[in-house]
């Protein structure tokens, strides 16, 4: 990276550290770990249900820095955010701006349900065993306040592959383009330092999808196998994966989320916890609208013959102040 650029990436941190601009949680923009956690809660209605669950969303910086001051080595992160029809229930009766129900599509194998959660907390480390222990004292502290919904536990594979065998993740953003995708702005002043994240649970059906040919799998997805090479855009299929996803605006500005996503599975049922976060809700919308729709001509991904999503849940994360006040 050039000096130049190095310069400017840990300036606008620094901004964002010392409190000019809304500070965000770090796990929205933090590089990718080897285990995670994806635990997802509704609230109850048992008496001081709603104060708790604000108290102990008002201590997740104050827990995560607990952690980070005893495990340096772990690089850990916990993202707390609150459902888009959760939000008006705890949180002030301003919204943030783009805060919306997930998008449901449907057509044909391509399926995105809409399966809303109050709650998602996303603790993600170099250790599976902080992870674990984050999550029980989260659990513990929250008590008959929340019901649990799902708790999926996700891991890198290999080199940082799908389950698939293809390496994932690779058009994500680098270094400061992190904040400028990830990390709502002076555009939304109220809810700055927020962030915008779509939680899918996909189930992959390995046995079909490990009868297809290598070169079919590739064309499926738009890149080789092995070495990861992305295809020439005029080679990929306009059914491939890239090829549905790598969208362009009005201006010829590629359409970015920050994805951080992570397998899961046992011997039973495996998969991807695909995790989008955003300044805006409208990329990852377009995104899913263009794999399930298609281009109008009837091209829609080809990877959904081989996987499918059964959840779908909207959520924004909060910036670390907006935690805080919930005290």
């Amino acid at each position: 990276m050039p000096l130049v650029r190095q310069v400017l990436y840990w300036k606008k941190v620094v901004l964002w550290s010392v409190g000019i601009m809304n500070q965000y949680q770090s796990g929205v923009v933090a590089e990718a770990s080897s285990a995670a956690l994806f635990i997802t809660f509704n609230q109850t209605h048992a008496e001081g249900a709603q104060a708790m669950v604000k108290r102990v969303l008002s201590q997740v910086p104050d827990i995560e820095q607990r952690y980070k001051r005893s495990y340096p080595e772990a690089s850990l992160s916990i993202v707390a955010a609150l459902g888009s029809s959760y939000w008006g229930q705890i949180a002030t009766p301003e919204r943030p701006a783009e805060l919306s129900p997930f998008p449901s599509f449907e057509r044909g194998e391509g399926v995105a349900p809409n399966t809303p959660v109050d709650l998602l907390f996303h603790i993600r480390s170099e250790r599976k065993d902080i992870n674990f222990q984050i999550g029980q004292e989260l659990s513990q502290c929250l008590g008959d306040a929340v019901d649990l919904v799902e708790e999926i536990e996700g891991f890198r594979y290999l080199d940082s592959r799908d389950l698939t065998g293809f390496v994932d993740g690779t058009e994500n953003p680098q270094r400061e383009d992190r904040i400028d995708v990830a990390v709502v702005g002076s555009e939304d002043a109220a809810f700055e330092g927020g962030s915008y994240i779509h939680l899918q649970r996909y189930v992959h059906n390995m046995s079909y999808w490990n009868q297809q040919p290598i070169k079919q799998q590739e064309d499926t997805i738009g890149r080789t196998k092995t070495d990861n090479v992305e295809y020439a855009s005029a080679d990929k299929a306009l059914t491939s994966h890239t090829k549905r996803t790598s969208l362009k605006d009005e201006q010829g500005r590629s359409i970015e989320i920050l994805r951080h996503s992570m397998p899961y599975g046992d011997t039973t049922r495996c998969g991807l916890m695909f995790a989008s976060y955003c300044r805006t809700p409208k990329n990852f919308t377009l995104m899913l609208q263009s794999m399930i729709e298609g281009d109008g001509h009837g091209h829609t991904d080809h990877l959904l013959k081989f996987t499918r999503a059964v959840t779908g849940q909207a959520f924004f994360a909060p910036s670390i102040a907006t935690l805080k006040r919930f005290a």
